[in-house]
């Protein structure tokens, strides 16, 4: 199988499924976006590792990371190698005292601990040709939005404008306390755009 890199490109609300979100991966230096439904823990788990956000206590995928360092396992790259009835299957190729291990993985999981690996994540051609799409979008139109984009009106970006740098830092810690990292991620948003 010749090995296509993914990048991931972003996370949107799903247009076909209520209650979940669409993971859209990029083919490295080409056109096409798989798109791969999954659900909102799933897509937290991404999102809070896309944000840079360090939550209190180490949740799965960050236990999962925790365990592989303590026992020398490394996670080497991420392969997307069957889609059938429209589920993407995944494997961790892993190694451990130079000896390379697969793993059966989710698709959404196998992305989680990617990131934080920073390893590759790769597909096939058959599985572009059969689930790739090209998006023909505008910037300012485009589907692909943060988690954030579409919350509620009490987390949207313009409620925090009132507040100080300060203010904006201490709900940050406490939403992230909490674990509600869509409405920290909202916050940080904010905090970023009064630093430029």
């Amino acid at each position: 199988m010749q090995k296509i890199r993914l990048n991931i490109l972003g996370l949107s609300v799903s247009q076909t499924q209520s209650g979940a979100y669409a993971l859209v991966l990029a083919e490295e230096g080409g056109e096409r976006r798989i798109p791969i439904i999954i659900g909102p823990v799933e897509a937290q788990a991404i999102a809070i590792q896309l944000e840079g956000l360090k939550p209190p206590r180490p949740l799965t995928h960050d236990l999962i990371k925790n365990i592989a360092l303590a026992f020398d396992i490394a996670l080497l790259e991420v392969t997307i190698y069957k889609l059938e009835e429209g589920i993407f299957y995944s494997e961790l190729l892993c190694e451990m005292n130079g000896k390379e291990i697969r793993i059966d993985s989710r698709t959404s999981d196998a992305v989680a601990l990617a990131l934080r690996f920073r390893c590759p994540i790769y597909t096939s051609e058959d599985i572009l040709q059969k689930a790739g799409i090209v998006l023909e979008t505008d910037d300012e139109d485009s589907p692909i939005r943060s988690l954030a984009d579409d919350d509620e009106p009490e987390f949207a970006a313009s409620s925090y404008a009132q507040y100080s740098t300060s203010e904006l830092q201490d709900l940050l810690n406490e939403a992230i306390q909490e674990e509600d990292y869509e409405k920290a991620s909202i916050i940080r948003d904010e905090l970023n755009k009064r630093e430029k």
